[in-house]
C-alpha cells in the first residue's frame, strides 16, 4: 500500500478519535466539540487555527444535534430559554464572524480562546460541589415569560424543580457568547453555561442540555461565514462531524446519569486544561 495512502489513513483515523473524545466532553459539559478539537487540531496537527476553527464550528452543530435532541426527548432542556436568549446569540454571532474575524492574528484569537475558559473557572470553582442551586426566586421577566421548569433527574430519582433569576445580565453576557462563537468556534458553550449557572441559577444539568441545545443555532450563523471564506475543509469536516455525533450521544447516557457536581467537575477540568494551553500557544509557547 502507498506509504502517504497509510500515513492519510492513520491522520483521519486520530481525527476521528480526538473528535469522538470531543463529542463525549462537549456533550457533558454543555461546551459542544471545539473545546477539544480546535486545541488538537492547533497544537498537535499543527493546523492553521482558522482552518481548525471552520471543522470546529460544523462539529458543533453536529454536537447540538446529537446530544441537544436527547435532553430536549428527556425534558431537561429549558427551551423557553434557550430561545428567548438565542436572539442575542445569534446576533453577536454574526457581528464576531463576520467583521471581527477576519481583522484578528491567530495569536490574540488563541490568547482570547486561553483567557475566556481559564476566566470561567473562577465562578465554577466557587460552587465545585453544590448539587443544586439555593434560595432561586423567579425575577420579573422570568415570571412573565414563565422560564422556571422542572426535570427528572435519573441519578436523584425525583423530579427537580427549579426557578430562574437574573435575565437581564444573561442577555448582555449571550451576546458576548456569539461573539466568541463567531470568533474561536467553541460554540460559545462557555459563556452560555455560565449564564445559565452564575446568573439564572439554574442546575447544571438543565445549564448542559440548555447549552447544548442552544450552540447548534449559533454555530449556524457563524458557518455560512466561514463557508464563504473558504475555511470549511470537507476532507477535515467528514471524519470531525460523523466522530462528534457519536461521541455526543454516548456523552448524554453519561451525563444524565451523572450528579450535578460531578458534570460540573468535567466542565471545569476541560476549561483549566484546555484553557491553559490555548493561552501558552497564543503568549509564543512551544507546546
Amino acid at each position: 500500500m502507498d506509504h502517504n495512502l497509510v500515513s492519510s489513513l492513520i491522520w483521519l483515523a486520530e481525527i476521528a478519535g480526538v473528535s469522538f473524545a470531543g463529542g463525549i466532553i462537549g456533550s457533558i459539559s454543555g461546551l459542544g466539540g471545539g473545546i477539544v478539537i480546535v486545541p488538537v487540531l492547533t497544537l498537535i496537527m499543527r493546523m492553521p487555527i482558522q482552518e481548525a476553527i471552520g471543522a470546529s464550528i460544523i462539529s458543533v452543530i453536529a454536537v447540538s444535534s446529537g446530544a441537544g435532541s436527547v435532553y430536549v426527548r428527556d425534558h431537561i432542556t429549558n427551551v423557553r430559554i434557550a430561545m428567548f436568549l438565542e436572539v442575542a446569540t445569534a446576533t453577536g454571532a454574526i457581528l464576531g464572524a463576520a467583521v471581527l474575524a477576519p481583522y484578528i492574528s491567530p495569536k490574540v484569537l488563541s490568547i482570547l480562546f486561553g483567557v475566556t475558559l481559564l476566566t470561567s473557572l473562577i465562578p465554577i470553582l466557587a460552587n465545585i460541589g453544590e448539587e443544586l442551586p439555593k434560595d432561586v426566586k423567579n425575577d420579573k421577566l422570568a415570571s412573565l415569560l414563565r422560564l422556571n421548569g422542572s426535570y427528572y433527574d435519573k441519578r436523584m430519582r425525583r423530579e427537580v424543580d427549579y426557578q430562574v433569576s437574573g435575565i437581564p445580565p444573561s442577555l448582555g453576557i449571550m451576546f458576548s457568547a456569539g461573539i466568541i462563537s463567531g470568533l474561536l468556534g467553541i460554540g460559545s458553550g462557555v459563556l452560555k453555561v455560565l449564564a445559565h449557572e452564575i446568573c439564572m441559577k439554574v442546575p447544571t444539568k438543565v445549564s448542559t442540555a440548555t447549552s447544548n441545545f442552544m450552540i447548534g443555532v449559533t454555530a449556524a450563523a457563524a458557518a455560512g461565514v466561514y463557508l464563504h471564506n473558504g475555511l470549511v475543509l470537507p476532507y477535515l469536516v467528514v471524519p470531525v462531524a460523523t466522530s462528534v455525533l457519536a461521541g455526543a450521544f454516548l456523552g448524554t447516557k453519561l451525563m444524565e446519569n451523572m450528579s450535578n457536581s460531578g458534570v460540573r467537575k468535567v466542565f471545569a477540568i476541560a476549561l483549566g486544561v484546555i484553557g491553559l494551553q490555548m493561552l501558552l500557544k497564543g503568549l509564543g509557547f512551544n507546546l
